[in-house]
């Protein structure tokens, strides 16, 4: 038989198969590359926002004696190509662009100042390219100087503009260092950086800031800051007396991360860090990166994006495997008068068998490779899933084709009237399904008990299992209700609707595979629209939680009152609450804790209609947890304040979310000093941010928007609708599938029937009633199944990475996306079965029944 003749005789059904294969081919090689692109970016992302000192690799160790010391550049070059030489593999993608390295004390104070002032010196390899000098003039040699019938040595230093002031110091200025052994420093110039947002900065935020830090039990801070010294300065900054290390920062480049990568590097840091301790002489050399840190909370994120993915791309692709079944059975129908003849006329079971393949090979083959090709049109890393994919789909398309007619055809006469009587199943097959339900059930009960970790394989198999099972009990009990039905209505006078049921109820395979497709799609399709509809509840709740109001506006100094009014005076400002927030001691002693005084009512007011809300409050405070039970608070806040406890909060939205906190209302302050703005209003942030320009701007519309762009959950959101409307779309071309399939044996019992005196409209009755009773039971049961899955998973999936850190776990009920489904379903399904009479009714009834068929 010729293959290419069969083709173009069979070209709509073919073309059928072959669009349903590039579409499936190309979603389960595509989808992956994008999944797997959007978890680079995010992964990206993740490394560049961090802070450098954490994702950077940084090599230190403390000079303990002379010895020890570096005085040269070239020394430290010469370590700096050593550390990079001894990279893991896993590691040299990372670091490829020049870092930089430096040399500090630590914990220098100023001569005479009890410990309380500190000034340390500083060398950094590319200062020159960092600072610029503001006054006075960059450092130059050491020189130096009699202290104590001792000869120290000057050191000629820099500092920054803001330091000068802070520390009340001049330039010009000497200070001596030191408790015993003694070294001076010549303050000579005040510096900037030039780009102060540089992530590099992050390494030397003791440069460039004044360091505060409260010792237990005190109430005075001390202040610490580095000061710059030139390569000259180098040359004489000995360990002896004080505590000196030194730094070789080698920089990650995020643009060179990859999600597939990540769980090496973590391996890799802990054999770099051996190395380091290994190679260097004199020992002491630790690596400090928060690298592995970073990665543990990405790849814990990325865990539980994958395990969402693959549960719905698994769907996908399973619904997807059941409708291209659907076609190589209507391709197999379209076949089966030549098959049947060649069968007769002495053809082997192997010919009739490759034919039926070779056919579904030509629809299917270059529908693979095209969604093959065309997956590579997506950005994003071929995975051993994008090659493996589309070869799956052709071989079970082929495969299956190839075996059913091997089964079919297996003797020269095949037919069977499974529409008379309806085949029992065998014991064998009953043991398989029962014991499949049962594991099914253990496994849903074990992932409620356990709570697996979204990693974990068992995890992958509950969701197939549950699916599995809720088909194959759908399959054996639909019918019997159907039976019950067709019982009354045999009672009755009417015809059409018991033939209808009856042959519903009698349906046979290629009416019954449609149910193993619609249910899972169904079910995954609701499960990702519950999930979606989850992780969105959840991100503006986490909005909110992170802003406390609509707006808020936060200065590190008093906003003054003319100001206040000028914010209430802006286009689309409805009301303003103002605060004042600040840290506060508890009693007489050394505790503090973190303090709003605020109007609650206002507050509670322009948060009507939020996800947030907040306990009324009067007079007195509430307090956290922490501070809970010591009755009356005597705060000190400008002045003395006595308050008694009025409740216990756990939180307080925008502000605290654990540690000793309080509130207590505006009005127990002598004279506010507002330095935060609760905005209620439709206002511009640029408007707020240049009317008070010390202040910080959020708001909850910006803050939900930063958790929505967050590209791990963008990618997460958007596969759940993608897969939700390739499901939708494959569910009905699923419907439409299993009416063509069955047509031609339902126009030849409708015609059977039309010489019995069946009218056009009892005709389409009897199709509908053939056809839906299926479409609705299966629906049902795949909504039930969608919304049982969240549940069912909800201590092993944990999606708070994609919702603000916060758990999600109250999935709302929206029924509209499933109902919306089921009705299209039964609607194709009822305009389907209208169709098909139509057509019918054209067709004549010599065409359909054959001679001797109506004696």
């Amino acid at each position: 038989m010729r293959i290419a003749q069969l083709v173009r005789v069979h070209l709509g059904a073919v073309t059928v198969l072959f669009m349903l294969a590039l579409s499936a081919c190309l979603l389960v090689a595509g989808l992956p590359r994008a999944a797997q692109g959007s978890f680079d970016e995010a992964l990206r992302g993740s490394l560049a926002t961090a802070p450098a000192a954490q994702a950077d690799l940084t090599v230190s160790v403390e000079s303990r004696s002379p010895s020890g010391d570096l005085h040269q550049r070239s020394e430290f070059d010469f370590r700096d190509r050593r550390w990079r030489e001894i990279l893991p593999a896993p590691l040299r993608p990372l670091v490829t662009a020049p870092g930089h390295q430096s040399a500090k004390t630590v914990l220098t104070p100023i001569t005479g100042t009890g410990g309380h002032t500190y000034i340390n010196l500083g060398w950094l390899s590319d200062a020159d390219q960092r600072v610029e000098y503001v006054q006075g003039r960059a450092p130059g040699k050491p020189s130096s100087m009699t202290y104590e019938n001792a000869t120290i040595p000057v050191f000629e230093v820099g500092i920054t503009e803001s330091a000068l002031k802070e520390m009340q110091l001049q330039i010009g200025q000497t200070k001596v260092l030191g408790e015993n052994d003694y070294v001076a420093v010549k303050i000579v110039g005040a510096f900037e950086a030039k780009d102060p947002g540089d992530r590099y900065w992050s390494h030397n935020l003791d440069i460039l800031q004044v360091t505060k830090i409260q010792p237990p039990g005190q109430l005075d801070f001390e202040k610490h800051i580095t000061t710059l010294i030139p390569d000259e300065g180098l040359a004489v900054l000995s360990s002896e007396g004080r505590n000196l290390g030194y730094h070789w920062i080698l920089p990650v480049d995020p643009s060179e991360a990859t999600a597939l990568a990540a769980p090496d590097i973590d391996a890799a840091v802990a054999d770099f860090d051996r190395a380091i301790q290994l190679q260097a002489s004199g020992g002491g050399y630790h690596l400090q990166t928060g690298l592995p840190k970073l990665l543990a909370l990405f790849l814990a994120a990325l865990g539980t994006a994958q395990t969402v993915m693959y549960l719905v791309l698994g769907g996908l692709l399973a619904v997807a495997l059941g409708v291209i079944a659907l076609a190589v059975l209507l391709l197999g129908d379209r076949l089966d008068h030549t098959l049947t003849l060649a069968r007769a006329r002495g053809g082997s079971l192997r010919l009739v068998a490759g034919v039926a393949g070779g056919v579904t090979a030509t629809a299917v083959l270059p529908a693979g490779l095209a969604g093959y090709g065309l997956s590579y049109l997506v950005p994003g890393p071929a995975l051993p899933i994008v090659h493996l994919g589309p070869a799956v789909v052709v071989l079970v398309a082929v495969g299956f084709a190839a075996a059913r007619a091997a089964r079919t055809y297996r003797t020269p006469l095949h037919e069977r009237r499974e529409d008379v009587a309806a085949t029992r199943p065998s014991a064998r097959r009953i043991t398989l399904e029962v014991l499949i339900v049962v594991l099914a059930l253990a496994g849903a009960y074990l992932l409620r008990v356990r709570g697996l970790s979204g990693g974990d394989p068992f995890l992958l198999l509950v969701p197939v299992a549950l699916t599995l099972a809720v088909a194959l009990l759908t399959l054996r009990c639909y019918p019997y209700p159907l039976r019950l039905l067709v019982r009354l209505t045999a009672r009755g006078r009417a015809a059409v609707p018991f033939l209808g049921l009856t042959r519903a109820a009698r349906a046979r395979s290629a009416s019954v595979l449609p149910v193993l497709i619609l249910l899972p799609a169904l079910g995954v399709s609701v499960f990702a629209a519950v999930i979606s509809d989850g992780i969105t509840t959840t991100q503006r709740l986490a909005s909110w939680e992170q802003v406390g109001a609509p707006i808020k506006l936060t200065s590190n100094i008093e906003i003054p009152e003319a100001t206040i009014d000028r914010v209430r005076a802006l286009d689309g400002v409805e009301q303003v609450v103002i605060a004042q927030t600040g840290r506060v001691q508890v009693g007489y002693t050394a505790e503090r804790a973190e303090a709003i005084a605020v109007d609650m009512a206002q507050w509670r007011h322009i948060l009507a209609g939020a996800p947030i809300g907040l306990p009324a409050l009067s007079d007195g405070a509430l307090v956290s947890p922490d501070l809970r039970g010591r009755g009356t608070f005597d705060i000190g806040w400008q002045s003395r304040v006595k308050l008694a406890t009025r409740g216990v909060i756990d939180s307080v939205p925008g502000f605290y979310t654990e540690g000793k906190f309080m509130i207590m209302p505006l009005d127990v302050l002598i004279r506010p000093a507002v330095n935060t703005l609760l905005i209620k209003g439709d206002v511009s942030l640029d408007a707020l941010a240049r009317l008070v320009p010390s202040a910080t701007v959020e708001s909850q519309e910006r803050a939900l928007s930063a958790i929505q762009d967050d590209p791990l959950t963008h990618a997460v959101r958007w596969t759940l609708l993608v897969v939700t409307v390739a499901l939708a779309a494959y569910a009905l071309v699923a419907v439409v599938l299993s009416l063509v399939v069955g047509a031609a044996e339902r126009a030849r019992a409708v015609s059977f029937l039309r010489t019995l005196g069946l009218s056009d409209r009892q005709a389409q009755r009897l199709t509908v009633l053939e056809i839906l009773p299926m479409i609705l039971v299966t629906a049902l049961v795949g909504l039930g199944l969608g919304l049982l899955l969240p549940y069912a998973l909800g201590p092993a999936v944990d999606l708070s990475s994609y919702a603000g850190d916060l758990p999600v776990g109250d999935y709302a009920l929206d029924l509209f996306t499933p109902l919306a489904l089921a009705a299209g379903l039964a609607a194709v399904a009822v305009l389907g079965a209208y169709a098909h009479t139509a057509i019918s009714r054209r067709r004549n009834l010599g065409a359909v029944l054959r001679v001797g068929e109506l004696t």
